[in-house]
Protein backbone atom coordinates (compact mmCIF):
# COMPACT_ATOMS: atom_id res chain seq x y z
CA UNK A 1 0.00 0.00 0.00
CA UNK A 2 1.14 3.37 -0.69
CA UNK A 3 1.78 6.37 1.86
CA UNK A 4 -0.52 8.72 1.69
CA UNK A 5 -3.61 8.33 3.30
CA UNK A 6 -1.62 8.67 6.08
CA UNK A 7 1.44 9.82 5.31
CA UNK A 8 3.17 12.24 3.40
CA UNK A 9 5.41 14.68 2.86
CA UNK A 10 6.97 12.66 0.05
CA UNK A 11 10.18 12.44 2.06
CA UNK A 12 8.06 11.69 5.65
CA UNK A 13 10.03 13.64 7.58
CA UNK A 14 12.01 12.23 10.49
CA UNK A 15 10.72 14.62 13.27
CA UNK A 16 10.86 13.82 16.87
CA UNK A 17 9.03 15.16 19.15
CA UNK A 18 9.71 17.09 22.29
CA UNK A 19 10.35 15.20 25.52
CA UNK A 20 9.63 18.02 27.35
CA UNK A 21 5.99 17.88 26.77
CA UNK A 22 3.70 18.25 30.18
CA UNK A 23 1.48 14.83 29.08
CA UNK A 24 4.94 13.55 29.19
CA UNK A 25 6.60 14.93 32.85
CA UNK A 26 5.81 12.58 35.00
CA UNK A 27 6.62 9.41 32.55
CA UNK A 28 3.03 8.33 32.47
CA UNK A 29 3.56 4.99 30.74
CA UNK A 30 7.05 4.02 33.19
CA UNK A 31 7.57 0.13 33.37
CA UNK A 32 5.44 -0.56 30.14
CA UNK A 33 6.53 -2.29 27.17
CA UNK A 34 5.00 -1.85 23.60
CA UNK A 35 5.65 -3.85 19.89
CA UNK A 36 4.42 -1.72 17.18
CA UNK A 37 3.72 -3.20 14.33
CA UNK A 38 3.68 -1.09 10.70
CA UNK A 39 3.85 -3.04 7.63
CA UNK A 40 3.63 -0.63 4.77
CA UNK A 41 6.78 1.84 5.76
CA UNK A 42 9.86 1.68 7.57
CA UNK A 43 11.08 3.67 10.68
CA UNK A 44 12.08 6.11 11.40
CA UNK A 45 11.11 6.74 7.29
CA UNK A 46 7.17 6.40 8.47
CA UNK A 47 6.99 10.30 10.27
CA UNK A 48 3.57 9.20 12.01
CA UNK A 49 4.77 6.12 13.60
CA UNK A 50 7.65 7.49 14.71
CA UNK A 51 6.43 10.23 16.36
CA UNK A 52 4.33 8.14 18.56
CA UNK A 53 7.32 5.57 19.06
CA UNK A 54 9.30 8.24 20.70
CA UNK A 55 6.64 10.10 22.31
CA UNK A 56 5.53 6.63 23.60
CA UNK A 57 9.71 6.10 24.65
CA UNK A 58 9.67 9.77 26.26
CA UNK A 59 6.51 8.68 28.19
CA UNK A 60 8.56 5.94 30.07
CA UNK A 61 7.40 3.24 27.96
CA UNK A 62 9.98 0.57 26.36
CA UNK A 63 9.14 0.69 22.59
CA UNK A 64 9.74 -2.09 19.62
CA UNK A 65 9.00 -1.62 16.31
CA UNK A 66 9.15 -4.06 13.88
CA UNK A 67 8.97 -2.49 10.01
CA UNK A 68 10.22 -3.77 6.81
CA UNK A 69 13.55 -3.21 5.53
CA UNK A 70 13.65 -0.15 2.52
CA UNK A 71 16.09 1.60 0.84
CA UNK A 72 17.99 3.58 3.16
CA UNK A 73 17.04 1.53 5.89
CA UNK A 74 18.64 -2.11 5.71
CA UNK A 75 19.18 -3.01 9.13
CA UNK A 76 17.75 -6.12 10.64
CA UNK A 77 17.94 -4.48 14.37
CA UNK A 78 19.32 -1.11 15.22
CA UNK A 79 18.27 1.36 18.53
CA UNK A 80 17.46 4.91 17.70
CA UNK A 81 16.64 7.41 20.13
CA UNK A 82 15.73 4.97 22.57
CA UNK A 83 13.27 2.52 20.70
CA UNK A 84 14.92 -0.75 18.71
CA UNK A 85 13.80 -1.25 15.70
CA UNK A 86 13.22 -4.84 14.16
CA UNK A 87 13.00 -5.04 10.25
CA UNK A 88 12.04 -7.48 7.96
CA UNK A 89 12.14 -8.27 4.11
CA UNK A 90 8.80 -7.90 2.05
CA UNK A 91 8.11 -8.26 -1.62
CA UNK A 92 7.13 -5.69 -3.75
CA UNK A 93 3.69 -4.15 -3.76
CA UNK A 94 1.15 -6.27 -4.33
CA UNK A 95 -0.63 -6.02 -7.82
CA UNK A 96 -3.73 -7.33 -8.49
CA UNK A 97 -5.15 -10.45 -5.81
CA UNK A 98 -2.04 -12.68 -5.98
CA UNK A 99 0.51 -10.16 -5.09
CA UNK A 100 -1.17 -8.92 -2.51
CA UNK A 101 -1.49 -12.29 -0.86
CA UNK A 102 2.17 -12.69 -1.50
CA UNK A 103 3.09 -9.39 0.07
CA UNK A 104 0.87 -9.62 3.22
CA UNK A 105 1.95 -13.33 3.56
CA UNK A 106 5.37 -12.63 3.79
CA UNK A 107 4.87 -9.64 6.44
CA UNK A 108 2.27 -11.83 8.50
CA UNK A 109 5.26 -14.74 8.72
CA UNK A 110 7.69 -11.94 9.47
CA UNK A 111 5.59 -10.03 11.87
CA UNK A 112 4.96 -13.43 13.73
CA UNK A 113 8.37 -14.70 14.11
CA UNK A 114 9.87 -11.06 15.14
CA UNK A 115 6.90 -10.85 17.81
CA UNK A 116 8.09 -13.98 19.50
CA UNK A 117 11.34 -12.28 19.30
CA UNK A 118 10.75 -9.18 20.98
CA UNK A 119 8.67 -11.36 23.66
CA UNK A 120 11.36 -13.00 24.58
CA UNK A 121 14.39 -10.63 24.57
CA UNK A 122 12.12 -7.76 26.27
CA UNK A 123 8.59 -8.44 26.30
CA UNK A 124 5.64 -6.28 25.62
CA UNK A 125 2.15 -5.32 27.43
CA UNK A 126 0.51 -4.03 24.32
CA UNK A 127 1.01 -4.93 20.56
CA UNK A 128 0.39 -1.32 18.70
CA UNK A 129 -0.69 -2.66 14.82
CA UNK A 130 -1.04 0.34 12.44
CA UNK A 131 -2.97 -0.12 9.30
CA UNK A 132 -2.69 -1.03 6.17
CA UNK A 133 -3.72 -3.96 5.78
CA UNK A 134 -6.48 -4.28 8.45
CA UNK A 135 -4.70 -8.29 8.82
CA UNK A 136 -2.37 -7.47 11.62
CA UNK A 137 -4.68 -8.68 14.29
CA UNK A 138 -3.94 -12.36 13.56
CA UNK A 139 -0.41 -11.35 15.11
CA UNK A 140 -2.19 -9.89 18.16
CA UNK A 141 -4.57 -13.08 17.93
CA UNK A 142 -1.97 -15.13 19.40
CA UNK A 143 -0.57 -12.98 22.44
CA UNK A 144 -4.48 -12.13 23.32
CA UNK A 145 -5.47 -15.40 25.60
CA UNK A 146 -1.55 -13.66 27.56
CA UNK A 147 -3.09 -10.46 28.89
CA UNK A 148 -1.50 -8.72 25.90
CA UNK A 149 -3.66 -5.80 24.86
CA UNK A 150 -4.21 -4.87 21.31
CA UNK A 151 -4.45 -1.11 19.92
CA UNK A 152 -5.12 -0.62 16.48
CA UNK A 153 -3.95 2.56 14.91
CA UNK A 154 -6.50 3.11 12.18
CA UNK A 155 -4.68 5.17 8.86
CA UNK A 156 -6.12 3.54 6.37
CA UNK A 157 -9.96 3.32 5.64
CA UNK A 158 -9.27 0.30 3.92
CA UNK A 159 -12.50 -0.78 2.07
CA UNK A 160 -12.77 2.76 0.47
CA UNK A 161 -9.27 2.16 -0.81
CA UNK A 162 -9.79 -0.66 -2.06
CA UNK A 163 -12.50 0.61 -3.87
CA UNK A 164 -11.00 3.86 -4.83
CA UNK A 165 -8.14 2.12 -6.58
CA UNK A 166 -10.28 -0.92 -8.39
CA UNK A 167 -13.39 0.92 -8.64
CA UNK A 168 -15.70 -2.46 -7.48
CA UNK A 169 -17.39 -4.15 -4.62
CA UNK A 170 -16.60 -7.47 -5.25
CA UNK A 171 -15.49 -11.07 -3.54
CA UNK A 172 -11.99 -9.13 -2.00
CA UNK A 173 -13.86 -5.71 -0.87
CA UNK A 174 -15.74 -7.79 1.39
CA UNK A 175 -12.95 -9.08 2.40
CA UNK A 176 -11.78 -5.79 3.57
CA UNK A 177 -15.04 -5.39 5.12
CA UNK A 178 -14.69 -8.57 7.48
CA UNK A 179 -11.20 -7.50 8.54
CA UNK A 180 -12.12 -4.31 9.48
CA UNK A 181 -14.95 -5.68 11.77
CA UNK A 182 -12.93 -8.62 12.97
CA UNK A 183 -9.85 -5.91 13.61
CA UNK A 184 -12.58 -3.29 15.96
CA UNK A 185 -14.17 -6.44 17.41
CA UNK A 186 -10.69 -7.45 18.87
CA UNK A 187 -9.21 -4.30 19.78
CA UNK A 188 -8.67 -2.95 23.19
CA UNK A 189 -8.35 0.53 21.99
CA UNK A 190 -8.56 2.30 18.82
CA UNK A 191 -6.62 5.52 17.45
CA UNK A 192 -8.87 7.29 14.74
CA UNK A 193 -6.44 9.90 12.69
CA UNK A 194 -9.98 12.15 12.61
CA UNK A 195 -12.89 12.70 13.71
CA UNK A 196 -14.73 10.96 10.60
CA UNK A 197 -12.38 7.66 11.30
CA UNK A 198 -13.79 7.52 14.92
CA UNK A 199 -17.19 7.56 13.46
CA UNK A 200 -16.11 4.58 11.32
CA UNK A 201 -14.83 2.92 14.55
CA UNK A 202 -17.92 3.75 16.82
CA UNK A 203 -20.40 3.45 13.64
CA UNK A 204 -18.88 0.02 11.43
CA UNK A 205 -16.67 -1.33 14.01
CA UNK A 206 -18.87 -1.55 17.39
CA UNK A 207 -16.75 0.28 19.11
CA UNK A 208 -18.12 2.23 22.90
CA UNK A 209 -16.84 5.53 21.70
CA UNK A 210 -14.76 5.55 25.35
CA UNK A 211 -12.00 3.55 23.37
CA UNK A 212 -11.63 5.28 20.48
CA UNK A 213 -9.25 8.26 20.49
CA UNK A 214 -8.24 10.88 17.80
CA UNK A 215 -4.44 11.14 17.61
CA UNK A 216 -3.40 13.18 14.42
CA UNK A 217 -0.65 13.21 12.12
CA UNK A 218 0.09 16.65 13.10
CA UNK A 219 3.37 18.50 11.94
CA UNK A 220 6.30 19.01 14.48
CA UNK A 221 6.81 22.76 13.93
CA UNK A 222 10.18 22.35 15.83
CA UNK A 223 11.24 20.96 12.55
CA UNK A 224 9.27 22.28 9.96
CA UNK A 225 10.44 25.52 9.24
CA UNK A 226 10.71 27.57 5.99
CA UNK A 227 13.60 28.24 5.03
CA UNK A 228 15.41 30.34 2.15
CA UNK A 229 13.30 30.64 -1.26
CA UNK A 230 15.39 29.13 -4.45
CA UNK A 231 14.72 30.63 -7.71
CA UNK A 232 16.18 27.50 -9.03
CA UNK A 233 12.74 25.85 -8.30
CA UNK A 234 10.98 28.43 -10.59
CA UNK A 235 12.67 27.57 -13.82
CA UNK A 236 13.07 31.01 -14.41
CA UNK A 237 9.36 32.00 -14.70
CA UNK A 238 7.96 34.18 -11.84
CA UNK A 239 5.55 31.57 -9.83
CA UNK A 240 6.04 28.27 -8.48
CA UNK A 241 2.92 25.46 -7.74
CA UNK A 242 3.53 22.81 -5.33
CA UNK A 243 2.72 19.21 -5.11
CA UNK A 244 4.00 16.78 -2.88
CA UNK A 245 2.60 13.21 -2.01
CA UNK A 246 2.29 10.04 -4.07
CA UNK A 247 2.03 9.47 -7.42
CA UNK A 248 -0.99 6.86 -7.03
CA UNK A 249 -4.55 6.54 -8.89
CA UNK A 250 -6.24 7.68 -6.22
CA UNK A 251 -4.60 10.66 -5.56
CA UNK A 252 -5.53 12.84 -8.59
CA UNK A 253 -2.71 13.84 -10.05
CA UNK A 254 -3.56 13.38 -13.19
CA UNK A 255 -6.60 15.74 -12.79
CA UNK A 256 -3.43 18.32 -11.83
CA UNK A 257 -1.93 17.80 -14.81
CA UNK A 258 -5.01 18.39 -16.67
CA UNK A 259 -5.24 21.78 -14.98
CA UNK A 260 -1.73 22.51 -16.23
CA UNK A 261 -2.38 21.77 -19.75
CA UNK A 262 -5.66 24.17 -19.40
CA UNK A 263 -3.66 27.23 -17.39
CA UNK A 264 -0.64 26.94 -19.95
CA UNK A 265 -2.32 25.72 -23.34
CA UNK A 266 -5.23 27.19 -23.48
CA UNK A 267 -5.18 30.29 -21.46
CA UNK A 268 -1.50 30.70 -22.46
CA UNK A 269 0.46 31.52 -19.09
CA UNK A 270 4.07 30.99 -19.59
CA UNK A 271 4.98 32.45 -16.01
CA UNK A 272 4.04 29.66 -13.79
CA UNK A 273 6.21 26.42 -13.10
CA UNK A 274 4.68 23.40 -11.54
CA UNK A 275 6.88 21.23 -8.72
CA UNK A 276 5.44 17.65 -8.67
CA UNK A 277 6.94 15.83 -6.12
CA UNK A 278 7.08 12.24 -5.33
CA UNK A 279 7.48 8.60 -6.13
CA UNK A 280 4.65 6.15 -6.93
CA UNK A 281 3.33 3.62 -8.98
CA UNK A 282 1.80 5.98 -11.53
CA UNK A 283 5.01 7.80 -11.85
CA UNK A 284 6.29 6.92 -15.20
CA UNK A 285 2.41 6.98 -16.54
CA UNK A 286 2.26 10.76 -15.53
CA UNK A 287 5.41 11.78 -16.57
CA UNK A 288 4.39 10.31 -20.05
CA UNK A 289 1.45 12.27 -19.76
CA UNK A 290 3.36 15.64 -19.27
CA UNK A 291 4.80 14.38 -22.53
CA UNK A 292 1.46 13.90 -24.03
CA UNK A 293 -0.26 17.20 -22.95
CA UNK A 294 3.01 19.21 -24.57
CA UNK A 295 3.52 20.76 -21.24
CA UNK A 296 6.97 18.85 -20.00
CA UNK A 297 8.47 22.88 -20.25
CA UNK A 298 6.27 23.87 -17.46
CA UNK A 299 5.83 21.17 -15.26
CA UNK A 300 9.23 19.52 -12.90
CA UNK A 301 8.64 16.13 -11.74
CA UNK A 302 11.18 15.14 -9.76
CA UNK A 303 10.46 11.40 -7.93
CA UNK A 304 11.04 11.61 -4.50
CA UNK A 305 13.40 14.67 -3.07
CA UNK A 306 15.78 15.21 0.40
CA UNK A 307 14.19 16.44 2.94
CA UNK A 308 16.67 19.64 2.47
CA UNK A 309 15.19 20.10 -0.95
CA UNK A 310 11.78 19.29 -0.04
CA UNK A 311 11.79 22.22 2.62
CA UNK A 312 13.31 24.46 -0.08
CA UNK A 313 10.69 23.77 -2.65
CA UNK A 314 8.08 24.82 -0.39
CA UNK A 315 9.42 27.83 0.86
CA UNK A 316 9.33 28.92 -2.69
CA UNK A 317 6.14 27.42 -3.82
CA UNK A 318 3.43 30.65 -4.22
CA UNK A 319 0.34 28.44 -3.93
CA UNK A 320 0.19 24.13 -3.09
CA UNK A 321 -2.21 22.37 -4.61
CA UNK A 322 -3.96 18.94 -3.36
CA UNK A 323 -5.67 17.31 -6.01
CA UNK A 324 -6.95 13.80 -4.39
CA UNK A 325 -10.48 12.80 -5.94
CA UNK A 326 -13.67 13.40 -4.10
CA UNK A 327 -14.48 9.84 -3.84
CA UNK A 328 -15.42 8.29 0.04
CA UNK A 329 -11.76 7.43 0.95
CA UNK A 330 -10.04 10.73 0.13
CA UNK A 331 -13.23 12.68 1.47
CA UNK A 332 -13.24 10.73 5.14
CA UNK A 333 -9.24 10.88 5.37
CA UNK A 334 -7.00 13.68 6.08
CA UNK A 335 -3.87 14.61 3.61
CA UNK A 336 -0.98 15.46 6.27
CA UNK A 337 0.67 16.95 2.92
CA UNK A 338 -1.99 19.85 3.68
CA UNK A 339 -1.31 20.45 7.38
CA UNK A 340 2.49 20.53 5.98
CA UNK A 341 1.53 22.83 3.16
CA UNK A 342 -0.24 25.10 5.85
CA UNK A 343 2.53 24.73 8.73
CA UNK A 344 5.19 26.35 5.32
CA UNK A 345 2.49 28.82 5.40
CA UNK A 346 1.42 28.05 2.11
CA UNK A 347 -2.11 28.92 0.51
CA UNK A 348 -3.69 25.61 -0.57
CA UNK A 349 -5.84 24.17 -3.09
CA UNK A 350 -8.05 21.29 -3.00
CA UNK A 351 -11.43 19.66 -4.36
CA UNK A 352 -13.76 20.23 -1.82
CA UNK A 353 -13.64 17.09 0.79
CA UNK A 354 -14.96 16.92 4.08
CA UNK A 355 -11.76 16.72 6.18
CA UNK A 356 -9.75 18.45 3.75
CA UNK A 357 -11.95 21.32 4.75
CA UNK A 358 -11.81 21.04 8.52
CA UNK A 359 -8.02 20.64 8.17
CA UNK A 360 -7.85 23.69 6.24
CA UNK A 361 -10.82 26.16 6.74
CA UNK A 362 -9.95 29.25 5.00
CA UNK A 363 -6.26 28.47 4.67
CA UNK A 364 -7.64 27.26 1.18
CA UNK A 365 -9.79 27.60 -1.96
CA UNK A 366 -11.68 24.88 -3.37
CA UNK A 367 -12.42 23.43 -6.49
CA UNK A 368 -15.69 21.84 -7.40
CA UNK A 369 -15.39 17.74 -7.03
CA UNK A 370 -13.07 16.43 -9.77
CA UNK A 371 -13.03 19.20 -11.88
CA UNK A 372 -9.50 20.43 -13.50
CA UNK A 373 -10.76 23.39 -15.29
CA UNK A 374 -11.86 24.78 -11.83
CA UNK A 375 -9.10 23.64 -10.26
CA UNK A 376 -6.93 25.74 -12.82
CA UNK A 377 -9.10 28.87 -12.12
CA UNK A 378 -8.74 28.54 -8.52
CA UNK A 379 -4.68 28.03 -8.72
CA UNK A 380 -4.62 31.43 -10.89
CA UNK A 381 -7.05 33.24 -9.25
CA UNK A 382 -4.60 32.92 -6.08
CA UNK A 383 -1.73 33.80 -8.24
CA UNK A 384 -3.11 37.00 -9.24
CA UNK A 385 -3.48 37.83 -5.30
CA UNK A 386 -0.72 37.97 -3.46
CA UNK A 387 -2.18 40.12 -0.82
CA UNK A 388 -4.94 36.90 -0.32
CA UNK A 389 -2.23 34.22 -0.89
CA UNK A 390 -0.11 36.00 2.05
CA UNK A 391 -3.37 36.18 4.35
CA UNK A 392 -4.43 32.41 3.84
CA UNK A 393 -1.04 31.31 4.44
CA UNK A 394 -0.81 33.07 7.83
CA UNK A 395 -4.29 31.70 8.74
CA UNK A 396 -3.17 28.34 7.50
CA UNK A 397 0.20 28.66 10.13
CA UNK A 398 -2.16 29.46 12.99
CA UNK A 399 -4.72 25.94 12.39
CA UNK A 400 -1.52 24.34 12.87
CA UNK A 401 -0.21 25.60 15.48
CA UNK A 402 -3.28 26.15 17.23
CA UNK A 403 -4.80 22.76 16.69
CA UNK A 404 -2.85 20.76 14.58
CA UNK A 405 1.00 20.34 15.37
CA UNK A 406 2.02 17.38 16.96
CA UNK A 407 2.10 18.90 20.19
CA UNK A 408 -1.35 18.72 20.64
CA UNK A 409 -1.49 14.66 19.81
CA UNK A 410 0.45 13.78 22.83
CA UNK A 411 -2.00 13.91 25.45
CA UNK A 412 -4.40 11.44 23.54
CA UNK A 413 -2.21 9.14 22.64
CA UNK A 414 -1.31 8.67 26.17
CA UNK A 415 -4.69 9.05 26.94
CA UNK A 416 -5.26 6.08 24.30
CA UNK A 417 -2.66 3.91 26.28
CA UNK A 418 -4.23 4.57 30.14
CA UNK A 419 -7.01 3.53 28.58
CA UNK A 420 -5.98 0.25 26.97
CA UNK A 421 -3.81 -0.66 30.29
CA UNK A 422 -6.47 0.22 32.83
CA UNK A 423 -6.33 -2.30 35.45
CA UNK A 424 -3.65 -4.50 33.93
Amino acid sequence: MSLVAEGSLESELLLAPGRTSEALVDAPLAGRKVLIIVENLPVPFDRRVWLEATTLAGAGAQVSVICPIAKGFTRRYEQIDGVHVYRHPLPAEGNGPLGYLKEYSAALFWETLLAFKVLRERGFDVIHACNPPDLIFLVALLFKPFGKRFVFDHHDINPELYEAKFGRRDFFWHLMVLFERITFALADVSIATNQSYRQIAMERGGMPSGDVFVVRSGPDLNKIKPVAPNARWKNGRRHLVGYVGVMGAQEGVDLLLQSVHHIVVRQGRDDIQFCIAGSGPELEQLRAQVRELGIADYVTMPGRISDADLFEMLSTADVCVNPDRVNPMNDKSTMNKILEYMAFGKPVVQFDVTEGRYSAGDASLYARPNDPLDMAVQITALLADPARRARMGRIGRERVEARFAWTHQVRPLVAAYRRALKGK
